[in-house]
Order: C-alpha cells, then sequence, then structure tokens
C-alpha cells in the first residue's frame, strides 16, 4: 500500500478534532458491507452503489438510510434499517483497524496535553465500540454525535464542529480537523476550522 502523505498546515492549534470512520479508523468497507447487507432485508435487489455510499461518509446514520432508501425507492423505516444496519456491523468489529499516521497524530497531540475530540456521524452506540475496538478510547473523552446537537443536525453542517470546540473550550478558528470526505470537511469549514484532508480508505 503507498504510504499516506498527509498535507498539514503551519501554525499552533489549540484543539484537534478526529471524524472516526475512514479518518482515525479503518472501517468504511465494513460499513459498506453492513450496509448492503440491512438493505438488501429490507428489499434491496442491487448491490449497493459504492460511489454513492462513501460519498455520504460523516453523514448522520439515519439520514444515510432516508437517503438511500429514496434513492432506491425502498419504503422502509429508517430506525429499523439503522438498528439492523448497526447490529451487523458491531459483529464485524474485530476487523477493524487502525489507521497508523492519523492514530500517531492523535497520540502525540494528547502526549503533549493538548485537547482531542471526535465528531462523528455514527450513533454512541457504535462510536463508543469502535473506539475501544481500536484502543483509542482513553484519548478522547469528548465524542460527538448527531444526537447531541439540536435537530440532530450533523455532517455538513457546523453544529457537531462548534460543539466540540465549545467542550474542548477551544475557540473555532484555532482548531484543526482531520476528515476523509467532503461533508466533514464542509461542515468543519463551516465551522470557521482548518481542515486535514485524509485520503479515502476505499478498497
Amino acid at each position: 500500500m503507498i504510504p499516506m502523505k498527509l498535507d498539514l498546515p503551519a501554525g499552533d492549534f489549540a484543539g484537534y478534532i478526529f471524524d472516526l470512520d475512514g479518518t482515525l479508523i479503518d472501517s468504511m468497507p465494513l460499513h459498506y458491507r453492513a450496509w448492503d447487507a440491512a438493505l438488501r432485508r429490507f428489499g434491496l435487489d442491487v448491490p449497493l452503489d459504492e460511489d454513492m455510499f462513501y460519498g455520504l461518509g460523516g453523514v448522520p446514520t439515519r439520514q444515510v438510510a432516508e437517503i438511500l432508501g429514496a434513492h432506491y425507492g425502498l419504503e422502509l423505516d429508517p430506525g429499523q434499517v439503522m438498528t439492523v444496519k448497526e447490529e451487523l456491523y458491531l459483529k464485524d468489529m474485530d476487523a477493524v483497524t487502525l489507521i497508523e499516521p492519523v492514530a500517531d497524530i492523535a497520540r502525540r497531540v494528547a502526549r503533549e496535553g493538548r485537547p482531542l475530540a471526535i465528531v462523528t456521524g455514527g450513533t454512541p452506540d457504535v462510536a463508543g465500540p469502535a473506539l475501544a475496538a481500536a484502543g483509542l478510547k482513553v484519548l478522547f473523552p469528548i465524542v460527538i454525535t448527531p444526537l447531541d446537537v439540536p435537530a440532530g443536525r450533523g455532517k455538513p453542517e457546523p453544529d457537531m464542529f462548534l460543539l466540540a470546540a465549545q467542550r474542548m473550550g477551544v475557540a473555532p478558528s484555532a482548531c484543526l480537523v482531520f476528515e476523509d470526505a467532503e461533508p466533514g470537511l464542509a461542515g468543519a469549514r463551516a465551522a470557521g476550522m482548518q481542515v486535514v484532508h485524509v485520503p479515502s480508505r476505499r478498497p
């Protein structure tokens, strides 16, 4: 595999925010398989479009279910699909691996005593176990999900990023955000934060 090169902006940052899936942990292929299998239980009769799926990286889980259901013309309960999908994903949790160049930055920042936060479109029931399985839970006392913001306004809105900065006690302009997908990059920029694009781990 080609070594990952990250384009880190110059300057000193007071707080660091990381997306989880596809940024800190190499989990997006597992999420794809779980979404494909879950949607098939609810009537999907073709392979889930990978381009569409990866384009939704970081979007809140329930919203992903709504978008995919509408795209394929499926009559489904987004909450039920979400539950099935997350059960399938959690069964594969031991297959999750770290994206080491990004995890190394998180470890270094933590050693320096700077605050870190996770901002993820996933639910707490998935984010917590994923961080624990990856051995990163101790680094991230702050984990922001769509359930933490009004009306579940997740990525690409700035709400979750602004809440993470608030909980870290850091001005948004002093935060550096690591993200792999456009919804998260757009949300971080809308919050007035600088971003580092983590290349996709799509197979």
